[in-house]
């Protein structure tokens, strides 16, 4: 399955590559303080590629916190948060916000709360490996 997605103004998009096909998408609704405030409900497929695009990266503005093993990537034009990735050992995970997803039904998602507090950074390293996309290329 294969799922676009972006900011609002378009500046960021991304293409996420969906495999095996889903019956449908679980999403996580953090509930740290940065997501609360924004919304955050992600998702990530642990067999997929994700393939993002900037059409100037100039305006993309990279916001960590916490432990700073996460960047955001906010577009500064319109202020969505799109994508966020972490670097571990080389290669680089992401999730996406299902928020910026196009033509995907609201009922095919299905959002559950999450709470990540008390993980240490070696164990929220460990899980992002597990569970966030591993194939992650931008252009």
């Amino acid at each position: 399955m294969l799922i676009r997605g972006g900011c609002h103004c378009g500046n960021i998009r991304f293409a996420l590559t969906w495999r095996p096909e889903p019956s449908h998408i679980e999403a996580r609704a953090c509930n740290c303080s940065f997501c609360l405030k924004h919304g955050g409900l992600w998702t990530a497929c642990p067999g997929g590629m994700l393939e993002v695009t900037r059409r100037d990266p100039g305006r993309v503005q990279a916001y960590r916190f916490g432990t700073a093993t996460a960047e955001f990537h906010v577009c500064r034009d319109c202020g969505v948060v799109p994508v966020v990735t972490s670097d571990i050992g080389g290669r680089r995970y992401a999730v996406v916000s299902v928020h910026a997803f196009e033509a995907v039904a609201p009922s095919f998602i299905r959002p559950a709360p999450a709470s990540f507090a008390g993980e240490s950074t070696e164990q929220r390293l460990q899980r992002r490996e597990r569970g966030w996309i591993p194939d992650v290329r931008f252009s």
